[in-house]
């Protein structure tokens, strides 16, 4: 019986993988990847498969969520396989979906944990982590009327006074990847809709772009101003800070994320 082993690759580059989850890969006999649930910009399969020493064969969505992982899986079951994914294992679904399957199996299954989006980017705005409240996702409308979740994400974590962390959509497979200013625009529109005073143009937000990267932005402003900052590559991240902020939090907005100094009015 064979072993399956996720990976995190972390958050930009080849070099970003521990110590331990390359070994993990030196020593498996088969190494899978995908890079659909999370944008890497500055990894290369060729110059990691130079520093693994090992052919990465990259799988796709539907190689996932159609065929249910069997690719991996049948060669799981006979053999060690390293699965590498972007960040940390099993921050998405579709990763629990394959360990779940795996294990059905009888295919044991280990983790070797990389930086997450999620910590990244809440360390980066300077915003105290035990204050973010439910996450959300904002997708592409694709032609249809704006999914409202979001919207309504940010309203109920704002009447708790807490922060909200937005993962913006990511279309890999067609090269999209959606911007702050896509971001903001749907939500202005939602708030036009839903009247719940969620956002508005003189809202604080905090847009981060390519977390982990040299070169990484990170704007906290007006969402008026962020609409015309030019955050430049993806990915982009967006942060809805409460209402009411620590006087810490105020001060690190200001110092790391570039914040004008009226945010120290929100301080309570």
């Amino acid at each position: 019986m064979g072993e399956l082993v996720f990976v995190g690759l972390g958050l930009f580059d080849e070099l970003d993988i521990s110590l331990r989850g390359l070994e993990e890969v030196k020593s498996a006999d088969f190494v899978f990847a995908e890079f659909y649930t999370s944008l890497m910009a500055g990894f290369s399969i060729e110059n990691f498969e130079g520093v693994a020493e090992k052919r990465v064969t990259v799988v796709s969505r539907r190689v996932l969520e159609e065929e249910n992982g069997e690719p991996i899986i049948q060669k799981a079951a006979e053999a060690k396989v390293a699965f590498l994914v972007p960040g940390d294992p099993l921050i998405a679904t579709t990763h629990i979906d394959l360990r779940l399957r795996a294990e059905a199996r009888g295919i044991k299954t280990r983790i070797v944990h990389g930086a997450s989006i999620i910590s990244a980017t809440i360390g980066l705005s300077g915003l105290q982590n035990y204050r973010f409240g439910r996450s959300v996702t904002l997708p592409f409308a694709e032609g249809r009327d704006l999914p409202e979740t979001p919207y309504k994400v940010i309203a109920e974590n704002k009447a708790r006074n807490l922060h909200t962390l937005c993962f913006l959509d990511i279309k890999a497979e067609e090269k999209r990847y959606m911007t702050v200013k896509e971001a903001l625009e749907q939500l202005l529109t939602l708030e036009e809709k839903k009247k719940q005073r969620a956002i508005n143009l003189e809202s604080l937000a905090v847009g981060i772009a390519r977390a982990g990267a040299e070169d990484v932005t990170v704007k906290a402003e007006k969402v008026k101003n962020l609409m015309t900052f030019s955050f430049w590559g993806p990915p982009h991240v967006l942060i809805f800070p409460a209402g009411g902020l620590h006087f810490m939090e105020a001060e690190a907005l200001i110092r790391l994320a570039h914040a004008p100094e009226w945010v120290k009015e929100m301080i309570k």
